[in-house]
């Protein structure tokens, strides 16, 4: 499976030029011949312009067409970043999954809100974990926040999962977090780690931190970015979190009843 990361420089609360530049930044991705892309969180509007459910996107609808054409036309499976979603009277943090045929085969909501930043307020929180498979490989994802969450991550290991999709709005501020926690849920979980940041701005005028990384089951980053806008590629062994897990077996090793 090949892995194409889109480090989007987001425009605050311009969702129009968003999309522009997504159709853009997936053109230029397609020469590389990716198998999955991905986005990061809230590309659609940054991080994130108030009263948000005035901006948000009524039942996704706009994200997902756009993003339903994009995985048709390119024949691409799309792992779509999260968008801010309203519906039924709520706003939620949300990711949706597409398929090479433009077909969505699965959304999830953001589990874990951030309260110092006042998600909370903004957002409902979702209650639900979710699988799905690309391309026959099963997958899960989480958002920003939810990684430092250890026991939500190895509930979708425990899964079975081989790849974890990471979208984020994550802060320069926090870089040094964002860079030792996706290495620990890599490793922890012996699993892919598929860490997707923005690059930009959020409302206050922090600099997003970028530095999105496919990283493998050992921890290491096969594929790197700094903090501007980036395409990052690289492709997964198929074999290498089989042969990590028969090497070192942490589930085998397990004591749940302890924990």
């Amino acid at each position: 499976m090949k892995i194409s990361i889109l480090q989007m420089p987001v425009a605050f609360a311009r969702p129009d030029e968003n999309i522009q530049t997504l159709r853009r930044m997936i053109e230029a991705s397609m020469r590389e011949e990716p198998d999955v892309l991905v986005l990061p969180e809230l590309w659609r509007l940054g991080f994130y312009p108030q009263p948000i459910a005035v901006h948000a996107d009524l039942d996704g609808q706009q994200s997902r067409a756009v993003l339903a054409e994009l995985a048709r036309k390119n024949g691409v499976n799309i792992v779509g970043g999260t968008v801010a979603n309203r519906r039924e009277g709520k706003v939620y943090n949300t990711c949706y999954i597409f398929d090479r045929t433009g077909t969505e085969v699965a959304s999830y909501d953001k589990a874990h809100l951030f309260t110092p930043s006042g998600e909370r307020k903004d957002f409902a929180a979702g209650d639900n974990a979710v699988t799905f498979r690309l391309d026959g490989v099963l997958c899960a994802v989480a958002v920003c926040y939810d990684m430092r969450f250890p026991e939500f991550i190895r509930k979708l290991a425990l899964e079975d999962i081989s790849v974890l999709f990471l979208p984020a709005a994550w802060p320069a501020s926090r870089l040094s977090h964002w860079q030792i926690l996706t290495r620990a849920r890599a490793i922890e979980n012996q699993l892919y780690v598929i860490a997707a940041n923005e690059a930009g701005t959020d409302e206050q005028g922090n600099h997003l931190a970028g530095h999105s990384a496919i990283l493998d089951p050992w921890g290491e980053a096969i594929a790197e970015a700094d903090e501007g806008e980036a395409i990052l590629t690289a492709r997964l062994r198929p074999g290498l979190r089989q042969h990590i897990r028969e090497t070192l077996n942490v589930y085998a090793d397990r004591r749940p009843e302890l924990y």
